[in-house]
C-alpha cells in the first residue's frame, strides 16, 4: 500500500488527484493526515511545505526525495505539492503521463494563465505536445467565448433515456426499454418546468442544448411535441444557437430530422463512436457503421450543414488501428465538428477498471495522437477540452471542428465562464459571479437525478431554478 503523509498543507484532494492517475482509486484519510492507495506499490512518503514554498515528497528511507525547482512566477500551495507528489509519483512508478501534474477538468485554464507550452511543460511536467493542444485549444476556447454574451443565458434540455445501455456508459439514463411507459410523463414533467419558468426568463437566449440520453429516443410525435414543448416556450431568435443531440443513428429518422429543422435547429449530433461495427454489437449498441453513414447522409440532405460525430479511443474490442480506421473514415465524411474521447471508467458502468486502466505500451496515446494529426491535416481546429477522472491512459476529451462551425455552448459550459440554465432530471444549472484573469466563481444548482423524483417534482425544479437565478 502506498501512503502519504500531509505535513503543512491540507492539500488531501490534489495529493489523493495524483496518486489516482497513476495508480487508480485513492482514499483521503484525513483523520489519519494521509492520502493512501492499496492497489499501489509498498511505499511511505511525507509531503511537505518547505521554507519559502518550496514542496518535497520524500520517504524515510531515501530511495525516494523530490523537490520542486522554485519557479519564477510561483504557483499556489495547493498546485506545488502536486508538483512534488507528481515527482514522486513517477519515481515510484517508473513512468510518467502525458498531463503531468495537471489533474484538473480543464487544462486550458491553466494553459490559458501561461499561454505558453514550454511553462506548462516545466513548471507542470506537460507532455511537450500535449502542451501545445492545451495552449492552442485554450486560444480558440476564448476567441468563441467572447461570442457568447455574458448577460445573455444558454439552454440545456436532458432527456434521460437511451434505446439500450452501451458497456461503458453511466450516465443518468434508463434503457428505454424497460420505460417505454415514463416517455409521456416525462414530457408532461419537463413541459411544466419549462412552462413554469419560462415567464420568468427575461435575458436573450445565446444557446440550446437538446441531450441526453438520447433525445431522439421518442417516437415521431413524441419528439415533435418535445420540440413544441421547447420552442412555443423559449423564445428562439436567428442568432440562438440550437444543437440536438441526436446521438443514436438508430433512433434517428427523416421526421425527426424535419422537425428539428422546422423548429430552427442548427446544429445536430450524430455519434457512431466507432466504424468497426462488430465493435457496436459488442458495445450493445443497436446499430451499424452502414446506419451511422445513412443517417449522416439523409441529415446532410435536410439541410444540416453542421454535425457532430464523436468516436471514442481505448475501447476493450478495438485496436489501435480499429481507431484510426473510423477517425480516417469520420474525416472522409467531411462533418463540421469531430469529438474524440478517451474512455475512462464511469462508476456504474459495465465495463471494468481493467478494461479502461490496463497499461498498453502507449498505444491508444499514439492512436489518439494520429488521430489529432489525422483531423488537423483535414483542416479541423481544437476549440474545447476536458479531461476526467479514471480516464485510460491520463488522457483528454477534444472537440475539433471546422472553423466557423464550432459550438458555442460546449465553450461555454465547459469553460465555466457562462450561465446555464439547465431543465429535466439530471441537469445541472449555473450561475457565474465575478471574474479575475481567466477564473469565475461558480455557484450550481442541480436538479433531482432519479426520473420518477423528477417527475413527481417538476414544479419544485422549477421554483427551485427561479430563485437561484433570481427571477432572471
Amino acid at each position: 500500500m502506498l501512503q502519504i503523509y500531509l505535513k503543512g498543507h491540507d492539500n488531501y484532494y490534489g495529493i489523493a488527484d495524483v496518486v489516482r492517475a497513476f495508480f487508480g482509486k485513492t482514499v483521503e484519510d484525513r483523520e489519519n493526515g494521509r492520502v493512501y492507495c492499496e492497489c499501489a506499490p509498498d511505499v511511505t512518503l511525507t509531503s511537505v511545505i518547505e521554507e519559502g514554498g518550496i514542496s518535497r515528497c520524500f520517504s524515510d528511507d531515501g530511495k525516494t526525495d523530490c523537490k520542486t525547482t522554485p519557479v519564477t512566477d510561483p504557483v499556489s500551495v495547493k498546485r506545488e505539492v502536486k508538483r512534488s507528489a507528481y515527482l514522486a509519483m513517477v519515481k515510484v512508478s517508473g513512468r510518467e503521463i502525458p498531463w503531468g501534474c495537471l489533474t484538473g477538468i480543464r487544462p486550458t485554464l491553466v494553459a490559458g494563465e501561461e499561454d505558453d507550452p514550454k511553462e506548462l511543460s516545466d513548471k507542470y511536467y506537460v507532455r511537450p505536445d500535449k502542451a501545445e493542444l492545451a495552449v492552442r485549444t485554450g486560444r480558440n476556447e476564448q476567441r468563441l467565448l467572447e461570442l457568447v454574451p455574458p448577460e445573455d443565458i444558454n439552454i440545456y434540455v436532458g432527456i434521460p433515456f437511451c434505446p439500450s445501455r452501451c458497456e461503458y456508459c453511466s450516465f443518468v439514463s434508463s434503457d428505454i426499454s424497460h420505460h417505454m411507459g415514463r416517455l409521456p410523463a416525462y414530457l408532461d414533467a419537463l413541459e411544466k418546468e419549462i412552462k413554469t419558468v419560462a415567464p420568468h426568463l427575461r435575458r436573450k437566449v445565446s444557446t440550446i442544448y437538446l441531450g441526453g440520453g438520447t433525445p431522439t429516443v421518442f417516437d415521431d410525435d413524441g419528439f415533435r411535441r418535445l420540440m413544441d414543448i421547447i420552442t412555443d416556450n423559449i423564445a428562439i431568435t436567428d442568432n440562438t444557437e440550437f444543437t440536438v443531440e441526436a446521438g443514436r443513428p438508430d433512433t434517428i429518422t427523416e421526421a425527426k430530422l424535419r422537425a428539428m429543422k422546422d423548429k430552427g435547429v442548427k446544429r445536430i449530433c450524430i455519434n457512431p463512436q466507432t466504424l468497426n461495427s462488430g465493435t457496436l454489437q459488442k458495445l450493445n449498441r443497436r446499430h451499424t457503421a452502414d446506419d451511422f453513414r445513412n443517417v449522416f447522409r439523409m441529415a446532410g440532405e435536410t439541410g444540416f450543414g453542421i454535425i457532430n460525430t464523436d468516436l471514442i479511443a481505448g475501447l476493450k474490442y478495438e485496436n489501435d488501428t480499429d481507431f484510426i480506421d473510423s477517425v480516417k473514415g469520420i474525416a472522409e465524411l467531411r462533418p463540421a465538428n469531430v469529438t474524440i474521447h478517451t474512455l475512462y471508467k464511469k462508476r456504474r458502468a459495465a465495463i471494468s477498471a481493467e478494461d479502461v486502466l490496463t497499461e498498453d505500451d502507449g498505444r491508444v496515446d499514439r492512436a489518439v495522437s494520429e488521430g489529432y494529426r489525422i483531423l488537423e491535416e483535414n483542416g479541423y481546429i481544437p476549440y474545447y477540452m476536458y479531461r476526467q477522472k479514471d480516464t485510460g491512459h491520463g488522457l483528454e476529451n477534444t472537440g475539433f471542428a471546422l472553423p466557423g462551425t464550432e459550438c458555442l455552448y460546449n465553450v461555454a459550459m465547459m469553460t465555466d465562464a457562462r450561465d446555464i440554465l439547465s431543465f429535466g432530471a439530471g441537469g445541472m444549472s449555473k450561475r457565474v459571479f465575478g471574474q479575475e484573469g481567466n477564473k469565475f466563481r461558480v455557484e450550481r444548482c442541480p436538479c433531482i437525478k432519479d426520473v420518477i423524483g423528477y417527475m413527481n417534482g417538476a414544479e419544485e425544479m422549477a421554483a427551485r431554478k427561479i430563485d437561484f437565478f433570481d427571477i432572471m
